[in-house]
């Protein structure tokens, strides 16, 4: 199904950049103040009104093309290739543990865990975040460690808690399950088809599809006024008057950037610290985007909180200083479940699976 504006197909050729994603301003944001800018009084603007100049300008629509995944057989036959890569068991030590394990597309890309099992049954210490639209993130993981998907697709194959293989184990069994011819296809100049690199590379392509435009939000921004119910535009108004926005904006409503989470002050995970060493990075996370939010339960990089309500009141508290009573927090999380948009159709695929070889003399 091909909705309005966005093409729905799995393999969708994108090649959009995003300049609107580029143009936006990073944010400045320290110890949890916010932009002044996004704390004015909102007078003259009622609940009724479409979006205004500011509304405009603070958020954009989720594009419906995702970058740099390109056109043609080739970048075809690579998403074609990440699919079932994404769904691979077999590229785990224990052969029962994917990427879909714990980023489930038909779940909104996440478990719905507080932390994920991987191998073994082993517990990760952070909150597995959604796949969906994480092409439209500046860096990947909560502390940024990973700048692409590519890289971020390396991790969890080699995290011991995760999929516990190595680079080596990885192509070796993808050989032996008879991988190779589509691999050959998807990098048809490679001297050599089934490498480390290719398996993250054609994983990356295929996240490249998961995007999610089309939210009852994006089409308010479009103008279509009745997008949005009263009490949704009431929860936009109190988003942008408390100064949610300072950090949650631009087509992702977050998404970019770094902020000191004071929730978090006194653990043992001391976020982006870890991957800068600078004490200035103590307790800092990279801003999680608000699409799809309402569908993505439980909250924040620890999963601590378990309902959306609750997380809507942490972060009042946390990161504005302020207590929201249960008026704002009725219409906050009206606003935010404006944000669910269309998600793809994405099919179990068929997995290579070619018999053992003979060994000698049986």
């Amino acid at each position: 199904m091909k909705l309005p504006g966005a093409p729905r197909s799995l393999f969708s050729a994108a090649r959009l950049r995003l300049g609107a994603l580029v143009a936006l301003p990073l944010l400045a944001l320290v110890g949890g103040f916010w932009l002044t800018a996004c704390q004015t009084s909102g007078e003259g603007e009622s609940e009724a009104d479409g979006p205004s100049t500011r509304i405009s300008t603070l958020f954009k629509p989720l594009p419906d093309e995702v970058p740099e995944l390109g056109d043609g057989p080739v970048a075809e036959a690579r998403v074609d290739l990440g699919h079932k890569l994404y769904f691979e068991p077999k590229l785990s030590r224990s052969g029962n543990v994917s990427c879909n394990t714990c980023h489930v597309v038909g779940a909104a890309g996440v478990d719905h865990r507080q932390v994920s099992k991987g191998v073994g049954d082993r517990k990760g210490r952070r909150n597995s975040p959604t796949v969906y639209n994480a092409a439209f993130l500046e860096s990947q993981f909560w502390d940024g460690r990973a700048a692409t998907l590519e890289e971020q697709a390396k991790g969890p194959l080699q995290a011991h808690v995760e999929m516990d293989m190595t680079p080596e184990m990885v192509v070796e069994r993808l050989r032996t399950l008879g991988y190779t011819s589509l691999f050959e296809k998807a990098f048809p100049e490679a001297d050599t088809a089934v490498t480390f690199n290719h398996v993250a590379d054609a994983i990356a392509a295929f996240e490249r599809t998961l995007i999610t435009p089309g939210a009852p939000f994006d089409r308010y921004l479009e103008g279509n006024e009745d997008a949005l119910t009263a009490q949704q535009k009431a929860g936009l108004k109190v988003f942008t008057n408390n100064g949610c926005a300072g950090c949650h904006r631009g087509p992702m409503l977050g998404g970019q950037g770094y902020a000191n989470f004071s929730h978090a002050k006194g653990d043992a995970d001391t976020g982006r610290e870890e991957v800068t060493g600078e004490k200035s990075d103590r307790y800092s996370f990279r801003i999680a985007s608000l699409r799809n939010v309402a569908e993505t339960a439980p909250y924040f990089h620890d999963g601590s909180a378990r309902t959306l309500r609750e997380a809507v009141s942490v972060m009042g508290k946390a990161q504005l200083g302020r207590t929201f009573n249960e008026e704002e927090i009725d219409k906050l999380v009206a606003f935010l479940n404006s944000l669910t948009g269309e998600f793809p159709n994405v099919p179990y695929p068929r997995l290579p699976r070619q018999p053992p070889q003979p060994t000698e003399g049986s």
